[in-house]
């Protein structure tokens, strides 16, 4: 079943704030800079990009129901009744982030305390955002690629080895110090119910929470060598790693920052490009650091797989039970697919959500 409730209104204003850390350190919140002084750190946006800028729908806006608690304006991006979401732009998949966020706001009941964070490599799409969420609450982060490039290996899929899909592991420098949550989502799914019941899943102990499978072989997402050299699968001795998609988690930044686990992460990476332990992107890092150690959240949260696989993007069904999130991981995406004339049944679940002009 899939459950899914309205609420509108109206989003209070909130001036958005670009926030640039090349250096990928945590910064004091004076480091905050306007969007004009970005300009210079990113290439100019080509013309396909500019009319790109005038290719979205403005949102309707939504307020907070009566029962919600206020943000406190004055308190900014640090009051702890925020909500907070991380969610990365780029042209090629700027079609589903926007859906993403219009799909937040549209199943929240306070959706005045959602406060987005959207990572950004290339292109100043600020703009674009601020005139089709005139209201929204939101920074920009810049993300260098450089970080990061002398670090990726070939994946199955060329899409998976592009930088901004290695931005979830600098949330923790990337974000204010003084944001010590965040739900991370990929750019290709919708939420269908409020995204404070996820924000408020208990992790205990842990660093991450996701829906885990753990009747997924395992196996797979390592090569053969990794599973025979001790020094590698050694690693998950005493573990009972299960399969998780990276593409929806909340994670504890707090406690990330303490242990240094994007450190782990990098370090998983360069073992990968000498001695070749895995084949796809940037899922198996976080899987040698975490397997075994995720606070399971309910499947309802990612019914992933919706793309179809990492080759052909093949027609998909639910899976049983109810929903929460639609995730069209996997090679096929809903508005290819559409563009195309040859959607998927489930391709018609992402529409409504969808605010480019030209798909009306």
């Amino acid at each position: 079943m899939l459950w899914i409730t309205r609420f509108s209104g109206f989003f209070s204003a909130a001036m958005a704030v670009i926030v640039l850390s090349p250096s990928l350190q945590s910064f004091p919140p004076a480091a905050a800079i306007r969007s004009s002084h970005l300009d210079a750190y990113l290439r100019p946006t080509p013309p396909s990009d500019r009319s790109l800028l005038s290719s979205f729908r403005k949102s309707p806006v939504f307020r907070n129901a009566d029962e919600c608690v206020s943000s406190g304006a004055e308190s900014g991006i640090c009051s702890p009744s925020l909500v907070h979401v991380a969610i990365t732009l780029d042209v090629e998949y700027l079609r589903g982030s926007i859906a993403a966020v219009n799909s937040i706001l549209q199943h929240s009941m306070c959706p005045e305390s959602v406060f987005f964070h959207f990572i950004v490599s290339e292109t100043n799409l600020e703009s674009l955002v601020r005139s089709t969420f005139p209201e929204l609450k939101f920074n920009v982060y810049y993300f260098a690629p450089e970080t990061v490039r002398g670090l990726i290996s070939s994946s199955v899929r060329q899409a998976l080895e592009q930088p901004l899909n290695y931005a979830r592991n600098y949330l923790a420098d990337l974000l204010e110090p003084c944001v010590n949550r965040v739900i991370y989502l990929d750019s290709d799914l919708v939420v269908v119910d409020d995204i404070a019941k996820l924000w408020k899943t208990g992790l205990g102990s842990r660093i991450i929470g996701a829906p885990e499978y753990c009747h997924a072989n395992f196996t797979k997402y390592f090569t053969g060598g990794f599973w025979s050299d001790e020094r590698f699968s050694g690693t998950f001795r005493g573990r009972n790693p299960c399969y998780f998609n990276t593409g929806v988690m909340v994670i504890d930044l707090k406690k990330w920052r303490r242990a240094g686990y994007t450190r782990r992460i990098e370090k998983w990476m360069e073992i990968q490009k000498t001695e070749r332990i895995y084949e796809l992107g940037s899922l198996p890092p976080f899987l040698l650091v975490f397997a075994g150690h995720v606070a399971p959240i309910s499947h309802r949260w990612n019914q992933h797989g919706l793309g179809g696989d990492n080759v052909r993007g093949s027609c998909r069904d639910l899976h049983p039970g109810p929903v929460s999130l639609l995730h069209w991981s996997g090679s096929g995406k809903p508005w290819l697919r559409l563009d195309s004339k040859r959607p998927c049944p489930l391709d018609a679940l992402w529409t409504p959500y969808d605010l480019y002009r030209h798909s009306h």
